[in-house]
């Protein structure tokens, strides 16, 4: 097939951040088309059927909190059909010892907007629960929360959705270090290890710390977090922000967005791979797909990696020996899952163990041994050589409390996450025998936890594997899902490398929006905004005005798929 069509922008991938910059490009009123290789849109944030029929599960993303992010009040997201549910407990982690924490929401959303407002209630029952095990550590929570809720939150919010300032220039988190203050200078610069023993004092909140900066992040203990993942981990380990359930799975995500899109005039096509960016005169002006048809455009931009665009689709641009040095080194060791959908005949009865009647409905739920030495060293060293923890550190969300369309009636889903090793460090056979130690780990040592997670309660088990995740998404190296390790040296003004760190790469109308770029991986990050913004700047159009009439809501096919 030979043929050429024509667009304002084309866009290249279908995946998350593709989804959202599309609905801004179309609303500055270009002319927008999306290519995406695969047979459906979203990436990371899509559902499908599974274990058993009759059930959906997310295949990728699963904790998503969409509606903080812009784009959710800036399309009406929930005109669009997605909807959350806020339940009131927040993060929770069962320990060995038949002893547990509950952490509550700080905050609470009040609307279909988003708008969260203080929860002081919350915070009580939290301090409280805090309180039980360490008097020190409680008191922390208080300091933090009010620091949290004066500055640190709205400089959070500030870095995640602007782009990364020069270095020498502070950005709004490195604003706010001092010395003598809750942050301090040495705190960029400490390991994950060393942050959960300078902020806490209990093996609690220790272990809670590490094992959460390993599910956000992919960082493992001794890896440097930097700011931006240490001000995340501390809100996730306190419950400060909200959790929310995406109701029809992360999926919902996806088909709103797609839906908000269309109705802009944005075009998908699937099925159409990108094989080159096209370049004339030192501009892109296009793409050439797999088939041979030729797509014209004044911008290009791309929600692929950034090693994939500027390495793989820019085959006659040259970059200098230190931008194409650094590309093909970066890090990818980190955030390689074992992510489990498990069906049950009845949820985990934690308080059977732990005989605290409120351990149980929390979305983010962990269970393992309150051993934060171990976890600080033995838990990688185990992953590393033999592919998984011996211990299990699970995270655990049974949706279905909130969500009972995911599942037949009387039944549920539990979605249940571990890590393990890079994709590149054992052979087929042995991931083979890897896989299936695993899901008998995670069901005989969750009885430990939950005695009634017996195998006759088990109807089933799907897991999901880094070559899984690499088979479907080429640029998250070794199977992980952070598009490069989200650690200090890959974070912020240095991601993905320095020379490529602001969304724009060697061509000046060729732009980079993926998670590969600040502010990281994850649903709901701000590198597509960020991305936008830099693109109204240099086309001196009005970031946040809306040319585009928006069209009447269509039905759109059905995109949940096996």
């Amino acid at each position: 097939m030979s043929s050429e069509s024509r667009y304002d922008v084309v866009v290249l991938g279908g995946g998350h951040h593709s989804t959202i910059i599309a609905c801004y490009l179309a609303r500055a009123g270009l002319s927008v088309g999306v290519f995406e290789r695969s047979g459906r849109l979203g990436g990371s944030a899509v559902s499908g059927n599974g274990p058993l029929r009759g059930y959906t599960m997310n295949h990728y993303s699963h904790w998503t909190r969409f509606y903080s992010h812009p784009a959710y009040r800036d399309f009406d997201l929930h005109a669009e059909g997605l909807r959350y549910v806020f339940p009131e407990g927040n993060e929770a982690m069962v320990f060995d010892d038949g002893t547990a924490f509950v952490g509550w929401s700080a905050y609470r959303v009040v609307d279909d907007l988003g708008t969260q407002v203080p929860w002081p209630e919350g915070v009580a029952r939290t301090e409280a629960a805090i309180r039980v095990f360490s008097g020190a550590d409680a008191d922390f929570y208080l300091r933090f929360h009010e620091a949290y809720t004066t500055k640190w939150k709205k400089a959070f919010g500030q870095h995640r959705f602007t782009a990364p300032t020069p270095w020498g220039t502070p950005d709004a988190l490195e604003s706010l270090v001092e010395d003598g203050g809750l942050i301090e200078p040495v705190h960029q610069v400490m390991s994950v290890r060393q942050l959960a023993y300078d902020f806490f004092e209990s093996d609690e909140l220790r272990t809670l710390f590490m094992r959460a900066a390993t599910t956000s992040t992919g960082a493992y203990p001794d890896d440097v977090l930097g700011l931006q993942g240490l001000v995340h981990v501390l809100g996730l380990t306190l419950s400060l922000e909200p959790a929310a359930i995406a109701v029809g799975g992360t999926q919902a995500i996806t088909d709103a967005l797609v839906s908000a899109g269309r109705r802009r005039g944005v075009e998908y096509r699937t099925h159409a791979e990108t094989k080159e960016i096209l370049v004339e005169g030192g501009r892109a002006v296009g793409i050439r797909l797999a088939d041979g048809e030729t797509v014209r455009a004044d911008l290009v931009v791309s929600g692929l990696g950034m090693p994939q665009t500027v390495l793989d689709l820019l085959p006659s641009v040259q970059r200098t020996p230190r931008i194409d040095h650094r590309l093909r080194n970066i890090h990818f060791d980190r955030g390689q899952l074992l992510w489990a959908n498990i069906a049950v005949h009845e949820l985990p009865d934690y308080a059977a163990a732990t005989g605290n009647p409120e351990v149980g409905p929390q979305p983010r739920l962990y269970w393992g041994p309150k051993d934060p030495d171990w976890l600080a060293t033995r838990y990688q060293a185990e992953i590393m050589t033999r592919g998984y923890s011996s211990r299990a550190f699970a995270l655990t969300s049974a949706d279905t409390i909130w969500d009972p369309s995911r599942a037949p009636a009387g039944q549920h889903l539990v979605g249940v996450e571990e890590f393990t090793a890079p994709l590149r460090l054992f052979s087929s056979s042995d991931w083979k025998r890897i896989e299936g130690e695993v899901a008998d780990l995670l069901v005989s040592q969750w009885q430990r936890y939950a005695p009634n997670m017996t195998r006759d309660v088990i109807a089933s088990v799907r897991l999901t594997m880094p070559r899984d995740v690499l088979a479907t998404h080429p640029d998250m190296g070794e199977g992980g899902y952070s598009q490069g390790s989200t650690i200090a040296s890959q974070s912020g003004r240095f991601r993905p490398i320095p020379e490529l760190s602001g969304y724009r790469t060697l061509l000046p109308n060729l732009y980079t929006c993926s998670s590969s770029m600040h502010s990281g991986s994850g649903i709901g990050r701000g590198s597509s905004l960020n991305c936008w913004r830099a693109i109204a700047a240099d086309l001196s159009l009005d970031a946040d005005a809306d040319l585009r009439p928006v069209a009447p809501p269509v039905a759109a096919p059905v995109t949940v798929e096996a």
